[in-house]
């Protein structure tokens, strides 16, 4: 009986243990403080509880029962399985891999974007002042933090801090503002229908962080592109100059003559008549002086010139650029060429094999000129899917040998040329020769030696003869003042030497203009090679030079109400009873 009763002790405080343990995690997650209480009540369990194990080991052969053994290779596998889970949520939380598979990366921040962001010089902080906190919105904001510390965002209710909504102005729910320093600038207004746009998220970003405004004159008055909004118009192209913080303005040099001196870039897209000669030369000088050019020529055109190009090594080919390849892929045919393969450069070095096309190209030919550097941009894909077609009047495209070019061909290049400019040099002489001097000046001829003026004086005779005087006796030893400045050892005084400031003139051209045109800007890599081009010409290093963000395609269905009302009766009505008779139909057939 005694030892009856031993066991059932020992069984009673073997259960004595879990409840300790359970009073101990209760104390702690209650109170929220893990001090000594909690965790003697959990020490003194698990050690009770332990004991009770060994034990009941010991007393009923217990692990060695197959139940046991089967027991504890469950356990030991589920916590195996749960140390697997913690491990690769513990890796998930310190390292971040996503897969985005939309089709345009929605979820997924463009190259432009995280070079932007990974360099930020001074804290940025996103302000949305909102009552609800949409999912997509926060997804793209944690996109940008992931990229650098120094971003931050925060959601504000303008009801409970009405003094930060004042402060920043704001006027209505869903306003987003971007704060840098002591600089404020509103994003946009987002709502139900308008989410937070990586496009206007990336350019104020651009905008508030890079203080330096460059500006860009297109030039007009030949048929070049229009600026404002219409079809084959520029407009898209100097609205993407804006969000870069370029400032555009139109430029006539007819009425100028020169080009303005705080021009950093001229472009000359698509000319479809000539330029004076006058321009020509003022587009030399403007280069000439360090300045930077982009040429968009079509084919069928003669903007005349070629003495421009030809200093750069560069020659418009007449002939039409013909792609085969991409003719089904982007529906435009054989004349608007697919380019994939882009040069090693800083334009085009993000670029990858992604598209870009271009309806109505010209090849470019480039030949090598001592100290200009080319680079070729965009190429076209080697023959037979591509060649240059001589024949433009022709309605079948097809390749004749002998007149036709191969491919690849060259349709845009990159160029730059190192020059020094030469200031004026000053000379240290006096403008008015005094007697000391005059006889390094004076160009007269010898005075007679009679006349005692003509003898040098002791002065110039110490700066310009390094022997005695000779003897009054022979005065054909005399030396008349030119004598004496061509015989000095020691010569007068030369100039200050000029300074010299080494500059760099870029040069980009491309065989065509309507890949920026409005339409075709937005497609894939058009709108990108434009812009980078135009960055690059204006030689700001701090701008970066990357694929930027594109807008998201509105996939929405609009039905009217007879398109509604004919869903919602398939759906609720046709189908179920189509459904229904297949049913019933089989019942029959089975019964």
């Amino acid at each position: 009986m005694k030892i009856v009763a031993k066991k059932k002790l020992w069984k009673y405080l073997f259960w004595l243990g879990p409840f300790l343990i359970t009073v101990g995690l209760t104390v702690g997650l209650v109170s929220e403080q893990w001090g000594l209480i909690p965790l003697a009540f959990i020490i003194t369990g698990i050690v009770i509880s332990g004991l009770g194990i060994i034990w009941q080991s010991y007393e009923t052969n217990w692990w060695k029962r197959r139940s046991t053994q089967a027991g504890t290779n469950a356990l030991v596998a589920t916590l195996a399985v749960l140390a697997i889970l913690g491990l690769i949520n513990f890796l998930g939380t310190r390292y971040h891999l996503r897969a985005d598979l939309t089709e345009t990366q929605l979820f997924t921040l463009a190259p432009q974007s995280r070079q932007l962001v990974s360099v930020l010089p001074q804290p940025v902080k996103v302000w949305v002042f909102d009552i609800s906190q949409n999912p997509q919105d926060r997804e793209l904001l944690e996109n940008y933090q992931r990229q650098s510390s120094k971003f931050k965002y925060e959601y504000i209710d303008p009801q409970a801090r009405p003094g930060l909504a004042e402060k920043f102005g704001v006027k209505d729910y869903g306003e987003v503002y971007l704060e840098s320093g002591d600089k404020r600038q509103l994003v946009q207004t987002v709502n139900e229908n308008q989410r937070l746009s990586e496009v206007r998220l990336t350019s104020r970003l651009q905008q508030l962080t890079n203080s330096t405004i460059a500006k860009a004159y297109l030039l007009q008055g030949h048929g070049e592109r229009q600026l404002s909004a219409g079809k084959g118009a520029f407009s898209q192209a100097v609205q993407g100059l804006g969000d870069k913080n370029f400032t555009t303005a139109p430029l006539n040099l007819a009425e100028t003559s020169k080009v303005p001196q705080d021009a950093a870039v001229v472009i000359v897209a698509g000319p479809k008549r000539e330029l004076f000669e006058g321009e020509v030369k003022a587009l030399q000088e403007y280069l000439n002086r360090g300045g930077n050019l982009l040429l968009m020529i079509d084919p069928n055109t003669d903007p005349k010139l070629d003495s421009l190009l030809q200093e750069w090594g560069v020659r418009l080919d007449n002939r039409l650029a013909v792609d085969i390849s991409g003719e089904s892929v982007v529906g435009l045919g054989p004349a608007a060429p697919v380019v994939t393969e882009y040069g090693q450069h800083p334009i085009t070095k993000d670029f990858g094999n992604g598209n870009s096309f271009y309806p109505i190209a010209r090849p470019l030919e480039i030949t090598s000129v001592p100290g200009i550097e080319a680079t070729p941009l965009l190429r076209t894909k080697p023959y037979p899917n591509s060649w240059g077609e001589s024949d433009l009047q022709s309605e079948k495209l097809e390749f004749n040998a002998g007149k036709d070019l191969k491919g690849p061909l060259t349709l845009g290049v990159a160029l730059t040329r190192k020059q020094v400019a030469k200031s004026t040099s000053t000379p240290q002489a006096s403008p008015t020769p005094s007697p000391t001097t005059q006889s390094k000046t004076s160009a007269t001829p010898s005075p007679s030696p009679k006349t005692p003026q003509a003898l040098p004086s002791p002065t110039t005779q110490s700066k310009t003869s390094p022997t005695p005087s000779p003897s009054p006796k022979t005065p054909q030893a005399l030396p008349s003042p030119t004598t004496q400045g061509k015989a000095s050892p020691t010569p007068s005084s030369p100039p200050t030497p000029s300074s010299q400031t080494a500059t760099e003139s870029r040069l980009v051209v491309f065989g065509n203009s309507s890949f920026a045109t409005d339409g075709l800007f937005q497609q894939q890599l058009n709108g990108d090679v434009f812009l980078n081009s135009v960055t690059w010409l204006s030689q700001q290093d701090q701008q970066p030079l990357s694929i930027r963000p594109k807008e998201p395609k509105n996939r929405r269905i609009t039905l009217t109400t007879t398109q509604a009302n004919l869903l919602i009766l398939s759906s609720l009505l046709v189908l179920p009873l189509i459904g229904f008779a297949a049913a019933v139909i089989i019942w029959w057939k089975r019964r």
